[in-house]
């Protein structure tokens, strides 16, 4: 077995974390996500695929192709016969609960200018209030030329806030306090004359010209130069923390950060891909709109996965076949036991924090682990000398669900669903434990290589 406390393991562990925390304060949105993985892609000599374009794919090849500017699919086409291998695919997803900004934002209210928002997935919405926000994402236009393009964009600085009620306007904020997410989570953003009129488009395209925002994208580098926008035409934008992701804890042993769910396991899939040998076909799949049921032309209920499958083994017998000697990996968080909360868990099924790897197992499929699948996994861990643990929610709880089920239903492949045990799941800052992910790389590149499953 490895042993893990070894001091070349923790320095590994160290600079892992490093990118980590690096990936996590550049990706404030499925768009930067993909980006921010692309990059890493490209430097290791991965190949970017258009979908519009026809491929020419070769084995010992590496790829990656996007969808939405929000969802990737990278791969090693393996120079061992598929028929003999099946893949190994690790699935996770780029989105995290967060304030979008409505379609037609602009409230001006008591002196005050707000912007409109959509609360998007299941967020734990009291940690929102009196943040340091920022916002970021797609921002479609039309140039001087007449033509469309989009670029991503960043204020990279806190230009927001929800502030909170002083408890002296509502007495009951400690034992009743709801919130309403119309009326009480509309960010300021400044102040202003009410009698003034100000257009969210008008103010998104002043920023955009005068430099005012970090720009991403093809057309980035002509905005900077020229200043070739025109007019802005629709955008995708969500508030984010500006803290950013730290080590906490007296001895570094935790990692807090916003959108660990789902950003961690990117990542982690991503550093073990990288590890790829080249010999099995190994695939990472991260899809945008897990949070919100993943229905859509880049969700995990959607056909990329399997558009992809389809071009890489055109043959649908052939890729039938495969599928069948195939493994799903899906990586999404897991409940860490709380200790404040111990009894919202099973007694036998609490996951702790550094405790390595969780299996996620749901009798009535919210989770996709059968027997054979988490004994696919937990040999692997024995393999590479990492615990690993259990999760089953309580059975009076309901559970929640991942992208496991649903990838296992679309394309028919073995599946399991494990995850990083974390604190505070969908809330502005999450907690996981420091010495989890690399552990968990540790297990996902040794799958991305087995000969055999």
């Amino acid at each position: 077995m490895v042993n893990h406390a070894d001091k070349h393991t923790v320095s590994q562990t160290s600079a892992f974390n490093q990118g980590l925390l690096a990936f996590l304060h550049a990706s404030p949105t499925p768009f930067h996500a993909v980006v921010s993985m692309a990059e890493q892609l490209q430097q290791a000599g991965f190949q970017a695929l258009q979908e519009s374009d026809s491929w020419a794919l070769t084995p010992g090849g590496r790829y990656f192709v996007t969808r939405n500017d929000s969802s990737i699919i990278a791969f090693v086409y393996g120079k061992q016969p598929l028929l003999e291998t099946g893949l190994r695919l690790v699935g996770a997803h780029t989105d995290s609960p967060c304030l979008k900004v409505k379609p037609t934002p602009e409230l001006s209210r008591q002196q005050y200018f707000q912007l409109g928002v959509e609360i998007y997935g299941g967020m734990l919405l009291g940690p929102w209030f009196d943040r340091d926000l920022s916002l970021a994402g797609r921002v479609n236009y039309l140039d001087v030329d007449g033509q469309m393009a989009s670029v991503l964009i960043n204020f990279n600085k806190p230009i927001a806030t929800v502030p909170s009620l002083a408890i002296h306007l509502n007495r009951e904020a400690n034992t009743k306090h709801t919130i309403n997410p119309q009326q009480h989570m509309p960010p300021i953003i400044m102040q202003a004359n009410t009698k003034d009129k100000t257009d969210f488009r008008e103010l998104l395209h002043t920023a955009i010209i005068q430099g005012d925002v970090e720009l991403l994208g093809p057309s980035a580098q002509a905005l900077s130069d020229a200043g070739t926008i025109a007019e802005v035409l629709d955008y995708e934008l969500s508030f984010y923390d500006t803290q950013p992701p730290a080590l906490v804890g007296l001895h570094d042993e935790f990692i807090a950060s916003a959108r660990l769910d789902n950003l961690l396991s990117c990542y982690v899939g991503l550093q073990s891909l990288l590890k790829s040998d080249g010999e099995q076909t190994a695939l990472l799949v991260c899809n945008d709109h897990e949070e919100v049921g993943s229905a859509s032309a880049c969700g995990a209920q959607g056909p990329m996965l399997e558009h992809c499958l389809q071009r890489l083994i055109p043959d649908t017998e052939t890729r039938l076949r495969v599928l069948s000697r195939s493994l799903l990996i899906s990586a999404d968080n897991a409940h860490g036991i709380h200790p404040n909360y111990s009894d919202k868990h099973d007694s036998n099924h609490g996951p702790v924090l550094n405790g390595g790897p969780v299996i996620k197992i749901n009798a009535n499929q919210r989770y996709a682990t059968n027997s054979e699948t988490s004994s696919i996994f937990r040999h692997l861990c024995t393999q590479a000398g990492v615990p690993v643990q259990a999760f089953v929610t309580r059975s009076d709880l309901g559970c929640g669900s991942t992208i496991g089920p649903i990838s296992a239903t679309e394309i028919g492949v073995r599946t399991l669903d494990i995850g990083l045990p974390t604190f505070a799941m969908h809330s502005i800052r999450e907690l996981a434990g420091a010495n989890d992910a690399y552990l968990l790389s540790d297990v996902l590149a040794r799958f991305y290589k087995a000969p055999a499953l």
